[in-house]
């Protein structure tokens, strides 16, 4: 996933969790908040405790989900900051499972192509 499309400061990880919208899956659970620039991209952030796994399964799970979303990142809406928090059972999950689950949460999120979020905040 290019750097652009990448939330990397702690403090916008922050700012995503503290004044975002969440959908939950038993895989992930996804935050979303307007962007610094609502014509801007899309960027992502990925967490995962360490209740997930040691390092090597964290870093096997964050990289499904960096590669799930590169896939998908055409589709997105424009202008918006998304954090997913990686759950323990994600770390069992096959990246087919992996990436149906990411699906529905843009999806329920209204963020893929054709959805056009209001600008407050992604639709119910």
């Amino acid at each position: 996933m290019r750097r652009a499309w990448r939330l990397r400061a702690n403090d916008d990880f922050q700012r995503v969790r503290r004044e975002g919208r969440s959908w939950a899956h038993p895989l992930l659970v996804l935050v979303v908040a307007p962007g610094r620039d609502p014509d801007g991209a899309t960027r992502v952030g990925i967490t995962v405790s360490r209740r997930v796994g040691n390092a090597v399964v964290r870093n096997r799970v964050k990289r499904r989900v960096r590669e799930t979303m590169r896939l998908r990142y055409p589709d997105l809406a424009r202008g918006w900051d998304l954090v997913f928090v990686v759950r323990p059972y994600a770390a069992r999950a096959s990246f087919d499972r992996l990436g149906e689950a990411i699906e529905g949460l843009l999806g329920r999120a209204d963020l893929q192509t054709g959805a056009l979020p209001c600008v407050g905040s992604p639709s119910s």
